[in-house]
């Protein structure tokens, strides 16, 4: 097949079983790292700029203005080539430097916000108000508004699509993190949809607010909502069935172990994913085909999150969590580490 725009790329990612010995399940990453933008949220990306347009709100050769710790923005810059359009990224110092990279090479417009903020803090709601302000400055310009754009949910419709085609079978249970809801809302939605049934577990970062426990700065990208912020509107809660939390060191810890193990490279999100997803089913909670989001890939983090003197530094290297990972995907037996706190929703 030959394909004419680089945005026709984007979806149908593989899927790659991860086996979960002596357990009634299949752990399935949909690989959307694979897409061009190097992550999921090209599909809403997308998805948002041809609502926006449709709608008249965006006009031919107008200005896009977000705010996004990186992914959201390189999506956004691809489409825009596409359609011609201009695209200003107003990100944070939280934003890894081979997302802003890659934005500036897609010809994209970079605003860091000003002020001090901790190292492991994330500023959106300092970016939100800066995109919002510049957007109504600049003729033409929209302020894609990410966290409450239906369109955004709306992205990851053929992300169902494809997942019940490549399985063939019923899925029984999706794991996935929660930062604006755009692919929660959306995947769980259609799963639902698909098995009333089915099992929808949202994972955010240990200091996250989406769930009501109390904030606290944390180190993992793109997702959650940070304390002061405000959960996005596109967040259905009635379609998640747990809340669930996971710290640093889990998803980076899980994230590196599964490059050593299987030689693919996850973000430090998905790691929080796969963290989760395993305790989960080596819990009965969850089992039969399970579906993880490979959300993006570890190429982007190899100064943080793969990088073991930058881990040493924060105080975020466990080995405990290695030996762990090994009995969840080995024949061992051991007893299960006490029940965390659960947000049931």
């Amino acid at each position: 097949m030959i394909l004419s725009k680089v945005t026709d790329l984007i979806g149908n990612t593989p899927i790659l079983c991860l086996p979960v010995p002596a357990k009634h399940a299949r752990l399935l990453l949909k690989i959307e790292k694979n897409n061009p933008g190097g992550s999921i949220k090209d599909r809403m990306a997308r998805n948002m700029v041809i609502a926006a347009l449709k709608s008249g709100r965006l006009k031919p050769g107008g200005v896009i203005v977000e705010s996004s710790s990186g992914n959201t923005a390189i999506g956004l810059a691809i489409t825009a080539i596409e359609f011609g359009l201009r695209f200003i990224a107003v990100v944070d110092h939280h934003a890894a430097q081979d997302k802003i990279a890659v934005l500036r090479a897609l010809g994209a417009e970079v605003r860091y916000v000003e002020g001090t903020f901790r190292e492991d803090e994330v500023a959106v709601v300092e970016r939100q108000r800066l995109a919002a302000e510049l957007a109504g400055k600049i003729p033409g310009a929209i302020f894609m508004n990410q966290s409450d754009n239906i369109a955004n949910a709306g992205g990851y419709f053929d992300f169902v699509r494809e997942v019940i085609d490549q399985v063939g079978g019923q899925i029984d249970a999706y794991v996935g993190c929660v930062g604006t809801g755009g692919s929660m809302t959306g995947i769980a939605r259609g799963l639902k949809l698909h098995n009333p049934k089915a099992t929808v577990l949202a994972v955010e970062p240990d200091g996250s607010i989406v769930f009501g426990q109390p904030g606290h700065p944390y180190y993992q990208s793109g997702t959650g909502t940070p304390a002061g912020d405000t959960v996005g509107l596109v967040l259905d809660y009635s379609c998640i069935d747990l809340g669930v939390q996971v710290t640093d060191a889990q998803a980076f810890e899980t994230a590196r172990y599964v490059a050593r193990h299987t030689g693919l490279l996850v973000g430090g999100s998905t790691g929080g994913v796969i963290y989760k997803a395993l305790e989960y089913i080596h819990r009965g909670v969850i089992g039969g085909n399970v579906i993880a989001a490979v959300a993006d890939g570890g190429e982007k983090y190899l100064h943080t999150v793969f990088s073991e003197s930058w881990l040493a530094e924060r105080g975020l290297l466990d080995p405990s969590i290695g030996a762990q990972l090994d009995i969840w995907l080995g024949q061992e037996q051991a007893a299960e580490p006490a029940m965390p706190r659960l947000s049931v929703v």
